[in-house]
């Protein structure tokens, strides 16, 4: 199918975790709503998961250390992260999602794609969009927004902008306007690090990005240069695809400012390493190699990596060996810490 007749709509859940917590807990409605770790008064470690509008009002979000997050509202409700109760609550909502078109890629337990190509015009679409918000709303009382577009990334784009429990189209004739003025960070697949080199030469908008040549993105970023010169005109030729491969799991979090402090680091780490264990779990996998990522202060990025000698499900053992790695980086320099990462690969069937 020709790029210009692909009609792809993505769907994200509002402040999913908070949200649920909020449908479940009706006096909570207007208040400050913080999911994450425990706050212990002030002297918790760990890391904020997910906060409502209420609480971004305080200059409370995702990756925060949690500690931060009690001096900026003491007076927010902290919950624990329940995060088998949230995959049930997606389950459902999935259910209703995959019923709307054959052709779906779940991304996350709050977020997916849908190939609507079967919709004749723009304005259907539109209309698909709303049906499926209303629907999910009906039955699960949760707000979404949904962003549809030709791709999967100016669909998903259209979603940020259109947030919270909004929806917004993007058709082809549109997209240039839309993408010019957009920060670098902002397309799908710019990290930080990237991010950063752009910077380093004076590219920070979209519409700079789009004065270098393919040749010189391909040079600076290898492989992934391409995709980003073509992103940047509105070209992804990524299908929505249901059959993807897990060939590794991780999870990275960015701290709110560059830090040393060791209980915060290894205690952010904890959550990393739950998270992540939990996903080998659910999917049924045995891992042999654990790398663990650290950012520097200036974005100095290394890994460490472990291979086992055998498979192994063994959360101890995983805990274990990547906090031997993450110790490493701590006793190698001094330099403050901006991220740290732990990803599992090597990944076999149980």
């Amino acid at each position: 199918m020709k790029e210009e007749k692909r009609i792809i709509l993505h769907i994200d859940m509002d402040y999913f975790f908070a949200q649920v917590e909020e449908r479940e807990n009706p006096q909570f409605k207007g208040k400050p709503i913080v999911v994450g770790a425990d706050p212990k008064g002030g002297k918790g470690r760990g890391v904020v998961s997910t906060a409502n509008y209420e609480a971004r009002k305080y200059g409370i979000k995702s990756g925060m250390p949690i500690s931060k997050a009690w001096q900026l509202c003491s007076n927010a409700i902290f919950l624990s992260v329940n995060i088998e109760f949230y995959e049930k609550v997606s389950e459902q909502i999935m259910k209703i999602v995959k019923k709307y078109s054959p052709i779906y890629e779940i991304v996350s337990l709050d977020e997916a794609y849908l190939d609507i190509s079967f919709c004749k015009s723009w304005k259907e679409a539109e209309n698909f969009g709303k049906r499926l918000k209303r629907e999910i709303f009906e039955k699960e009382k949760l707000t979404c927004t949904v962003g549809i577009g030709p791709n999967k990334t100016i669909a998903k784009l259209a979603t940020e902008k259109a947030k919270p429990n909004g929806l917004k189209v993007m058709k082809p004739k549109e997209i240039e306007k839309f993408l010019d003025p957009l920060d670098i960070e902002d397309l799908p697949g710019i990290g930080l690090k990237t991010a950063e080199k752009l910077k380093k030469i004076g590219i920070n908008k979209i519409f700079e990005l789009k004065k270098l040549s393919k040749e010189k993105l391909k040079e600076m970023f290898g492989k992934i240069g391409e995709k980003i010169w073509k992103r940047a005109r509105g070209i992804d030729e990524e299908p929505v695809s249901p059959e993807e491969v897990i060939k590794s799991i991780g999870r990275q979090i960015t701290f709110e400012r560059d830090t040393r402090d060791p209980k915060l680091i290894f205690g952010t780490f904890d959550q990393l390493i739950k998270e992540v264990y939990h996903e080998l779990i659910e999917n049924n996998f045995s891992f042999k190699t654990i790398t663990v990522i650290c950012r520097y202060k200036g974005f100095e990025t290394h890994t460490k990596s472990k291979t086992l000698e055998k498979a192994c499900n063994d959360l101890t053992v995983l805990k274990n060996e990547a906090k031997k790695l993450l110790l490493r980086f701590l006793i190698e320099s001094k330099k403050l810490i901006r991220l740290i990462g732990i990803r599992v690969s090597n990944l076999s069937s149980q």
